[in-house]
Protein backbone atom coordinates (compact mmCIF):
# COMPACT_ATOMS: atom_id res chain seq x y z
CA UNK A 1 0.00 0.00 0.00
CA UNK A 2 1.57 3.28 -0.80
CA UNK A 3 1.37 6.35 1.33
CA UNK A 4 -1.32 7.92 -1.20
CA UNK A 5 -3.54 4.81 -0.99
CA UNK A 6 -3.71 5.09 3.30
CA UNK A 7 -6.89 5.91 5.05
CA UNK A 8 -7.47 9.18 6.12
CA UNK A 9 -8.79 9.46 9.61
CA UNK A 10 -11.07 12.01 8.58
CA UNK A 11 -13.05 10.02 6.15
CA UNK A 12 -13.67 7.49 8.39
CA UNK A 13 -17.06 7.26 10.75
CA UNK A 14 -17.23 8.18 14.48
CA UNK A 15 -18.25 5.28 16.34
CA UNK A 16 -18.85 5.26 20.24
CA UNK A 17 -16.80 4.05 21.88
CA UNK A 18 -19.99 2.20 24.45
CA UNK A 19 -23.25 1.13 22.74
CA UNK A 20 -26.31 2.03 24.41
CA UNK A 21 -25.88 -0.98 26.29
CA UNK A 22 -22.68 -0.40 27.93
CA UNK A 23 -20.52 -2.22 26.10
CA UNK A 24 -17.09 -1.43 23.62
CA UNK A 25 -17.67 -2.27 20.13
CA UNK A 26 -17.89 -5.84 19.62
CA UNK A 27 -16.75 -5.72 16.00
CA UNK A 28 -13.56 -4.88 16.97
CA UNK A 29 -12.64 -7.89 19.50
CA UNK A 30 -9.62 -9.50 18.30
CA UNK A 31 -9.11 -6.98 15.16
CA UNK A 32 -5.69 -5.78 14.15
CA UNK A 33 -5.89 -2.16 13.38
CA UNK A 34 -5.23 1.73 14.06
CA UNK A 35 -7.47 3.66 15.86
CA UNK A 36 -7.94 7.04 17.01
CA UNK A 37 -9.78 8.29 20.26
CA UNK A 38 -11.90 11.07 20.86
CA UNK A 39 -13.73 13.10 24.25
CA UNK A 40 -16.69 13.75 24.39
CA UNK A 41 -16.65 17.26 22.07
CA UNK A 42 -14.90 14.81 19.25
CA UNK A 43 -11.37 15.89 19.62
CA UNK A 44 -8.79 14.14 18.99
CA UNK A 45 -7.40 12.78 22.34
CA UNK A 46 -4.93 10.09 21.16
CA UNK A 47 -4.11 7.67 17.95
CA UNK A 48 -2.65 4.29 18.04
CA UNK A 49 -2.34 0.85 16.96
CA UNK A 50 -2.90 -3.22 18.39
CA UNK A 51 -2.90 -6.12 17.23
CA UNK A 52 -6.70 -6.63 19.21
CA UNK A 53 -7.86 -3.01 19.06
CA UNK A 54 -10.97 -4.06 21.31
CA UNK A 55 -8.67 -5.15 24.46
CA UNK A 56 -6.46 -1.63 23.75
CA UNK A 57 -9.90 0.44 24.00
CA UNK A 58 -10.75 -1.35 27.13
CA UNK A 59 -7.25 -0.54 28.93
CA UNK A 60 -7.73 3.61 27.59
CA UNK A 61 -11.09 3.27 28.91
CA UNK A 62 -9.46 2.12 32.72
CA UNK A 63 -6.84 4.52 31.80
CA UNK A 64 -8.65 7.89 30.43
CA UNK A 65 -12.37 7.59 31.17
CA UNK A 66 -12.57 11.15 30.59
CA UNK A 67 -11.13 11.17 27.22
CA UNK A 68 -12.85 8.01 25.49
CA UNK A 69 -15.61 8.70 23.93
CA UNK A 70 -15.79 8.65 20.45
CA UNK A 71 -13.38 6.03 18.32
CA UNK A 72 -12.61 5.74 14.61
CA UNK A 73 -10.82 2.63 13.42
CA UNK A 74 -8.78 1.20 10.49
CA UNK A 75 -8.56 -2.79 10.63
CA UNK A 76 -6.35 -4.66 8.47
CA UNK A 77 -6.36 -8.48 7.89
CA UNK A 78 -2.51 -9.61 8.53
CA UNK A 79 -0.20 -8.20 11.02
CA UNK A 80 2.04 -6.09 9.58
CA UNK A 81 4.12 -3.55 11.52
CA UNK A 82 5.15 -1.23 8.76
CA UNK A 83 1.07 -0.49 7.31
CA UNK A 84 0.22 -0.05 10.92
CA UNK A 85 3.18 2.28 11.66
CA UNK A 86 2.18 4.37 8.27
CA UNK A 87 -1.28 4.69 8.89
CA UNK A 88 -0.76 5.54 12.16
CA UNK A 89 2.28 8.35 11.05
CA UNK A 90 -0.32 9.58 8.32
CA UNK A 91 -3.25 10.13 10.67
CA UNK A 92 -0.81 12.18 12.66
CA UNK A 93 0.21 13.85 10.45
CA UNK A 94 -3.46 14.75 8.95
CA UNK A 95 -3.96 15.83 12.54
CA UNK A 96 -0.94 17.46 13.43
CA UNK A 97 -1.74 19.11 16.81
CA UNK A 98 0.06 19.35 20.03
CA UNK A 99 -2.23 17.79 22.26
CA UNK A 100 -2.33 14.54 20.37
CA UNK A 101 1.48 15.01 20.46
CA UNK A 102 1.31 15.86 24.37
CA UNK A 103 -0.74 12.41 24.84
CA UNK A 104 0.93 10.28 22.53
CA UNK A 105 4.30 10.71 24.64
CA UNK A 106 1.57 10.20 27.89
CA UNK A 107 1.96 6.97 29.63
CA UNK A 108 -1.13 7.55 31.10
CA UNK A 109 -2.62 6.42 27.62
CA UNK A 110 -0.35 2.97 27.82
CA UNK A 111 1.70 2.94 31.30
CA UNK A 112 -0.53 0.31 34.47
CA UNK A 113 -1.76 2.91 36.62
CA UNK A 114 0.36 3.92 39.43
CA UNK A 115 -1.70 4.21 42.89
CA UNK A 116 1.18 5.25 44.83
CA UNK A 117 0.82 8.87 44.18
CA UNK A 118 -2.95 8.78 45.67
CA UNK A 119 -0.66 7.82 49.42
CA UNK A 120 -2.18 10.15 51.73
CA UNK A 121 0.50 11.42 54.35
CA UNK A 122 -0.39 8.99 56.81
CA UNK A 123 0.34 5.96 54.32
CA UNK A 124 3.32 7.57 53.32
CA UNK A 125 4.96 7.16 56.70
CA UNK A 126 3.34 4.39 57.28
CA UNK A 127 4.99 2.60 54.13
CA UNK A 128 8.26 4.45 55.22
CA UNK A 129 8.40 2.84 58.46
CA UNK A 130 7.21 -0.76 57.43
CA UNK A 131 8.90 -3.59 56.47
CA UNK A 132 8.39 -5.27 53.20
CA UNK A 133 5.68 -7.61 53.79
CA UNK A 134 4.09 -4.70 55.08
CA UNK A 135 4.92 -1.98 52.49
CA UNK A 136 3.12 -4.67 50.49
CA UNK A 137 -0.15 -4.97 51.99
CA UNK A 138 -0.73 -0.83 51.89
CA UNK A 139 0.11 -0.85 48.43
CA UNK A 140 -2.67 -3.48 47.46
CA UNK A 141 -4.74 -1.27 49.62
CA UNK A 142 -4.11 1.72 48.20
CA UNK A 143 -4.18 -0.42 45.18
CA UNK A 144 -7.56 -1.48 45.87
CA UNK A 145 -8.84 1.87 47.24
CA UNK A 146 -8.23 4.04 43.13
CA UNK A 147 -9.37 0.06 41.28
CA UNK A 148 -13.19 1.13 43.79
CA UNK A 149 -12.50 4.69 42.20
CA UNK A 150 -12.03 3.80 38.72
CA UNK A 151 -14.61 1.42 38.37
CA UNK A 152 -17.01 3.86 40.38
CA UNK A 153 -16.10 6.27 37.53
CA UNK A 154 -16.71 3.69 34.52
CA UNK A 155 -20.01 2.87 36.18
CA UNK A 156 -21.38 6.24 36.31
CA UNK A 157 -20.53 6.30 32.59
CA UNK A 158 -22.79 3.21 32.10
CA UNK A 159 -19.71 0.65 31.14
CA UNK A 160 -20.78 -2.81 31.59
CA UNK A 161 -17.51 -4.61 30.42
CA UNK A 162 -15.88 -6.61 32.86
CA UNK A 163 -13.18 -5.07 34.90
CA UNK A 164 -10.41 -7.21 36.20
CA UNK A 165 -7.12 -5.94 37.66
CA UNK A 166 -3.92 -8.33 37.90
CA UNK A 167 -3.99 -8.94 41.22
CA UNK A 168 -0.34 -9.07 41.21
CA UNK A 169 0.72 -5.99 40.02
CA UNK A 170 -1.29 -4.22 42.95
CA UNK A 171 1.01 -5.52 45.07
CA UNK A 172 3.11 -2.88 43.14
CA UNK A 173 0.86 -0.13 44.03
CA UNK A 174 -0.11 -1.02 40.02
CA UNK A 175 -3.03 -1.39 38.53
CA UNK A 176 -3.65 -3.22 34.72
CA UNK A 177 -6.14 -5.46 33.48
CA UNK A 178 -5.80 -8.83 33.63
Amino acid sequence: MNPTDLPQLQHLDFLPYLDETGHLPIDLQGKIGVYAIFDREKNLQFINYSRDIFLSLKQHLVRQPDCCYWIKAQTIERPNRTLLESIREAWLQENHNALVEQNLESSLWTDPIDAKPTMTPEEIATYEASDGIEQTKLLKNVARRVEAQIKQQLELRGVQEEIRFNPKLKEKGLLDLK
